[in-house]
């Protein structure tokens, strides 16, 4: 239950920023870097996942990694 709750909350914390990234398209804030190493991190994690077929930590980190591949274009295209 902890683990569910753990991975629902951290999945959802990109929400915000992703939304403020589309709205505002100021990425000034974010750093490239950190943002490239997370979303390379998050598909690791998916392939984890799969290599051990825990799909809850494949679910949550296919949707956190589709939010952080969102802001990681944002920074790329309006550098």
């Amino acid at each position: 239950m902890i683990g569910t709750i753990a991975a629902i909350l951290t999945t959802l914390s990109f929400v915000p920023q992703a939304y403020q990234v589309i709205k505002t398209k100021d990425t000034s804030g974010i750093s490239l870097g950190m943002y490239i190493a997370f979303v390379i991190g998050v598909f690791l994690w998916i392939i984890h996942g799969v290599n051990i077929q825990d799909y809850n930590l494949i679910g949550a980190n296919a949707i956190t990694f589709i939010f952080a591949s969102i802001i990681l274009t944002y920074k790329i295209k309006y550098k």
